[in-house]
């Protein structure tokens, strides 16, 4: 199975998740020593998003350990020799991933997919690697858990994910759109397969079994309920927990996949920045005098600047007057930069270690032409709905 052959290995993790977990400890500490109230409120508001995305994280590994997505990329491939074909059927991949597993889920587990895909077809990389970090973020716009800051950002209006998903299809439609003619259009030509080595030719085993089954529990659980956090995290334990029973899964693999420890210093960041927030009224007041575009530029400069998990917790401290247009700059705007979101650094990591060769200078290159496009036009979408 591809997802055994290119799993992280542990001797590899970056400095980087280390230092993020000291500094989220260290700055969830000193809120809570100095304003507990406030800390404990920005936490409140912030635990619901992290509890989620591990829940959903683990049912992405049970479903790509059942072979599930690369069963999809491999029927990809083969579904046919037209390239803006194939092309259309990874975008609906990526965006369909993204949008009811995460996008932290979608490149870890789609990325390789992609880059097996455009391998087995000999072309096509460059629009997949790069598409799959892009599309991805242009895609969790759709619903609630397909990005943590919409549930931070939402955090205090109880908004199913249908509710949700009628308020913000036209604008996460048309990021898609946007971000996939982009990418397409600039690869061009030189979009051929660079990668290392090659895919395995085998025909794809699809296993259902618990993977599949909470993969289509979660979709029911993240349309139906307005909180489901807790019920994901439940169904992602059990499947996770089945294929271990089984021998299918090693808690090392779960935790180098889930990576706990990232997610534990991006909460304490949270929590940081959302008690910054609650203490310092200057985000407040500018998002009151800001319209609907200045909210979004905001959101996205705030994500550059500082991650827009943090970002989302510090702008969504108080009640936001656009908060579907905030969300528009801190899920669109990270595309421009690393620092923007999780799903760089996952992409970066699963990326190379699955044979591509991906470029940070590269992809911000897309980015600076993605980001003005797609913003524009999702603000647009959301202003004529």
């Amino acid at each position: 199975m591809l997802l055994r052959r290119t799993r992280p290995d542990q001797r590899s993790k970056a400095h980087w998740e280390w230092v993020l977990l000291a500094a989220g400890i260290v700055l969830a500490g000193v809120a809570f020593a100095s304003s507990p109230d406030l800390a404990r409120s920005a936490a409140a508001q912030t635990w619901t998003p992290f509890v989620l995305v591990t829940g959903l994280l683990l049912v992405g590994l049970a479903a790509a350990d059942n072979g599930l997505f690369e069963a999809a990329g491999r029927k990809l491939a083969a579904l046919t020799s037209v390239d803006p074909l194939f092309f259309c059927g990874a975008v609906a991949l990526i965006t369909g991933v993204t949008a009811v597993l995460n996008l932290d889920t979608s490149v870890v587990f789609v990325t390789p997919v992609l880059v097996a895909a455009g391998r087995r077809r000999g072309r096509g990389e460059r629009s997949l690697l790069y598409g799959s970090l892009l599309l991805a973020n242009a895609g969790s716009l759709y619903l609630p858990g397909s990005n943590l800051t919409n549930l931070i950002v939402l955090g205090r209006d109880t908004m199913s994910g249908g509710a949700f998903l009628a308020a913000t299809w036209p604008a996460a439609l048309s990021a898609t759109v946007v971000t996939a003619v982009v990418v397409r259009r600039w690869s061009g030509k030189h979009d051929v397969a660079a990668v290392r080595g090659s895919a395995s030719h085998g025909e794809p085993v699809i296993r259902w079994g618990a993977g599949g089954i909470g993969v289509i529990v979660t979709v029911a659980l993240v349309l139906v309920l307005r909180s489901p956090a807790v019920p994901v995290l439940v169904v992602g334990c059990a499947v996770g927990v089945l294929h271990m029973k089984r021998g299918r899964l090693t808690l090392r693999r779960v935790g180098s996949t889930v990576a706990p420890h990232v997610l534990l210093g991006l909460f304490g960041a949270a929590v940081a920045a959302g008690t910054l927030g609650r203490a310092w009224h200057g985000p407040a007041t500018a998002l009151a005098h800001l319209n609907v575009a200045g909210t979004a530029a905001l959101g996205a400069l705030f994500s550059l600047v500082i991650n827009n998990l943090p970002a989302a917790a510090l702008l969504a401290a108080h009640r936001p007057p656009h908060p579907l247009a905030l969300l528009v700059g801190l899920n669109l705007g990270p595309n421009v930069a690393v620092t923007g979101s999780l799903a760089w650094f996952l992409w970066l990591r699963i990326a190379r270690v699955s044979g591509a060769e991906p470029s940070v200078r590269m992809a911000s290159r897309y980015g600076l032409v993605v980001v003005p496009l797609s913003m524009a036009i999702a603000l647009l979408a959301l202003w004529v709905v």
